[in-house]
């Protein structure tokens, strides 16, 4: 393996005006990590206060569709537009959802608006993820992934108070959402004054044939998370998943297409690293979203002690992320494959300790599977940007994205069927909480395996890096 690599560390980073850039980039990862988390803890108190909490989740559901929909476009809409264009649309469209939401008299309205700040959260972040790939020098790129990812670790840390100060008072959370649309707005101004002018837009055409399939997919996902019936949604889950397999793999021109053209591949580099990013992400959401339960229940946590338990993991992300960040060459292919490691290490002991404890080591673990994904995902990013044609590295990046949108979702619904079945539909009981403890974690291992495996084939891979 023969990588080579110049440049002078975090100072160079900033130089030669790439300073504002990297601000530009923080921000928009900033938009969507503070809103998820935010938004998280808000909720009850929405719905208790418009009254209607039939569709509690589809909030969430909303949210989910669109970004995941207009993440897997960002891409192919900064190649029609240009780069700076298709940021200042998604900061502007943000900021449409969350007055929509801000200003939503009922749920269904609220609902409606949260799925216009989705489908602007996912043109963001992809075309943040895409601008990577576009304007910086290879020797930056694990470092910028290194920032991306404390960006998400500072929100994790704010999250939960920033909820909660809204969540006081009657009428509180429509001032959160508001003072989101004044960040997305400004957003767009700072995307005008910071950024270059893009490339002339690309004489592309729509890939009509994967976006009707991308949407097929973003429907069964949204359907899985709705219906009642476990059965139902296990099968929607796996019909999403090979619509999505499908989008990836349909014969489209290169330069038409919303993915790179190897990305249906997986022993390729970027087919691998794609099945890495998925599998992992859907390995770990079973502890995103049922961690802060079972620890309430389980160990006598309050919400807000449970709330920062389970942000330990963005801690260990952010923190190991920002520690391997300038490491020379001969440490890539290691860190990626102890990563790897890590997160189904993590996994594996969660379904030990999060039913039997002690808590310090249900926390230690947590920090671990943040970790690996902090030591695997930046430089797994770089082999993906280095590895694709020079046609391909905005798609192939801001594709990152998608993957991981896609992981979500995928990760959640399975979660939700496992401790369904297992009972906390009904409630989270104690009986329900210790299966669900154990069984959420169990499964999600062999998940997080092939997710290593793709790693392992990103890390043995050749490859040249300016």
């Amino acid at each position: 393996m023969r990588l080579a690599v110049a440049g002078t560390g975090w100072g160079d980073l900033i130089a030669e005006g790439r300073g504002p850039r990297v601000a530009v980039i923080c921000l928009g990862v900033w938009l969507n990590a503070a809103d998820s988390l935010v938004t998280a803890t808000i909720m009850p108190t929405v719905a208790r206060e418009l009254g209607d909490y039939v569709y509690f989740s589809w909030a969430t559901a909303a949210y989910m569709a669109g970004a995941i929909l207009s993440g897997a476009t960002a891409a192919r809409l900064s190649a029609r537009i240009g780069l700076r264009s298709a940021m200042v649309m998604a900061g502007l469209v943000t900021a449409a959802g969350c007055v929509g939401s801000a200003a939503a008299p009922d749920m269904i309205t609220l609902v409606a608006g949260r799925a216009v700040q989705g489908v602007g959260a996912g043109w963001i972040v992809g075309a943040c993820y895409a601008a990577i790939g576009a304007i910086f020098p290879q020797r930056h790129l694990a470092r910028i992934f290194g920032l991306m990812t404390s960006v998400w670790g500072v929100a994790t840390v704010l999250g939960p108070m920033v909820g909660g100060a809204f969540a006081g008072g009657p009428g509180l959370w429509r001032a959160l959402f508001w003072a989101f649309a004044a960040q997305a707005a400004g957003f767009s101004a700072a995307v005008v004054w910071l950024l270059p002018g893009g490339a002339a837009p690309a004489d592309s055409r729509a890939p009509w044939g994967q976006l009707g399939l991308v949407l097929a997919g973003v429907a069964l996902i949204a359907g899985a998370d709705l219906t009642a019936s476990s059965l139902t949604a296990a099968a929607l889950c796996l019909a999403s998943l090979a619509v999505f397999i499908a989008a990836l793999r349909i014969p489209v021109s290169p330069r038409d297409s919303l993915f790179p053209r190897v990305a249906g591949d997986p022993t390729s580099v970027v087919g691998a690293a794609y099945v890495s990013y998925f599998a992992l992400t859907a390995a770990a959401m079973g502890f995103s979203v049922y961690a802060p339960a079972l620890l309430q229940k389980l160990y006598g946590l309050s919400p807000l002690q449970s709330g920062y338990a389970a942000g330990l993991e963005s801690v260990g992300w952010t923190l190991s992320a920002l520690a391997v960040a300038g490491l020379s060459p001969p440490w890539h292919a290691p860190i990626i494959r102890v990563g790897a490691a890590s997160i189904v290490a993590a996994l594996a002991t969660l379904a030990w300790v999060m039913r039997f404890g002690p808590l310090t080591a249900i926390l230690a673990a947590a920090t671990v599977l943040g970790a690996g994904f902090g030591l695997t995902s930046g430089y797994v990013g770089r082999r993906v940007i280095a590895a694709a044609d020079a046609a391909d590295k905005e798609v192939a990046s801001a594709g990152i994205n998608s993957v991981r949108q896609v992981g979500n979702a995928a990760g959640a619904c399975l979660a939700g069927l496992v401790a369904n079945f297992l009972g906390l539909a009904t409630g989270v009981t104690r009986m329900a909480a210790e299966r669900s403890a154990v069984w959420l974690f169990l499964l999600a291992v062999p998940v997080a395996a092939i997710g290593a495996a793709g790693c392992w084939r990103v890390a043995a891979a050749k490859i040249e890096v300016d």
